[in-house]
C-alpha cells in the first residue's frame, strides 16, 4: 500500500478515546510497538464480525490492543500475557484507568510456559499472536488447542514491514535476516496446515487470519 493510500486510510479513521491516544503517543514516545492504525481497525472489524465471547492475546506490550478490543466487544473476556516487567507495570496502569479490570486478565511470564494457565481460561473463540516473531510456530502449536471449534487465530506481522519478499542477500542484518526466514517458514506452515484454512491479508503489517477446516 503506497504511502499516500496509507495516510488517506489513516485520516478516515475515528478519533479514539483520550486514554487510546495517550497511549498512542506514550507508545511512540517510549518505542513500544503496538499494533498500526489501520491494521487495530481491520483487527476490530474481523472480531465484531466473529463476535467472540473469549479472546486470548498473546503479547500484551502496555495493554492497548486489549483495551481496544475489551471497548469493540464490551461483552468479551480477554485473557493478555507479557512477560516484560516495565510493560506488565504499564499495562496494568492502563487498564486500571480504562475500567477494564473485570474484563481483561493479565498473565505474567513467557507465553512458552503458560499454555497450561492460560488454558484455565479457555476456550477461546479467538487467538490474536502478536509477540515475539521468531516463536510464533510454537505460540500457534501451544495454544491452538484451546481454541473453540468455530474459532478463529490471527497472526500479525506476518509481513514483517514487507521484508518477507526482499532477497536475503539485501538484508544486511544477520538477526533480521534470520527473523525473516522464520516468518516466510511460518507463514508457508500456516498455509499448507492439514487442519486449518488461513488467508494472510495485506493489511497494517500483515495478518493472517487461521479457521478450523471442516470436517468432511
Amino acid at each position: 500500500m503506497n504511502h499516500s493510500l496509507q495516510e488517506y486510510l489513516v485520516d478516515l479513521i475515528p478519533a479514539r478515546n483520550e486514554l487510546c491516544s495517550h497511549m498512542e503517543e506514550y507508545a511512540k514516545e517510549n518505542h513500544v510497538p503496538i499494533m498500526d492504525r489501520i491494521g487495530m481497525e481491520a483487527l476490530l472489524q474481523i472480531l465484531r464480525i466473529h463476535k467472540p465471547g473469549a479472546i486470548l492475546e498473546i503479547g500484551c506490550a502496555i495493554g492497548y490492543s486489549a483495551i481496544r478490543m475489551s471497548d469493540a466487544l464490551p461483552d468479551a473476556k480477554i485473557v493478555t500475557i507479557e512477560r516484560n516487567g516495565e510493560r506488565i507495570k504499564d499495562a496494568r496502569s492502563f487498564i486500571g484507568s480504562a475500567g477494564k479490570e473485570a474484563a481483561i486478565t493479565l498473565l505474567e511470564g513467557d507465553a512458552l510456559e503458560l499454555a497450561g494457565e492460560a488454558g484455565k481460561h479457555g476456550p477461546f473463540d479467538a487467538i490474536f499472536i502478536d509477540a515475539a516473531k521468531g516463536q510464533y510456530e510454537r505460540f500457534f502449536g501451544l495454544y491452538e488447542p484451546f481454541l473453540s471449534p468455530n474459532g478463529i487465530i490471527i497472526s500479525d506481522n506476518v509481513l514483517y514491514k514487507e521484508m518477507v519478499v526482499a532477497p536475503m542477500e539485501s538484508i544486511s542484518n544477520r538477526r533480521t535476516r534470520a527473523l525473516v526466514k522464520k516468518i516466510r517458514h511460518y507463514n508457508q506452515w500456516l498455509m499448507d496446515h492439514p487442519d486449518y484454512d488461513t488467508a494472510i491479508l495485506p493489511i497494517g503489517d500483515g495478518m493472517a487470519i487461521s479457521k478450523k477446516k471442516e470436517k468432511q
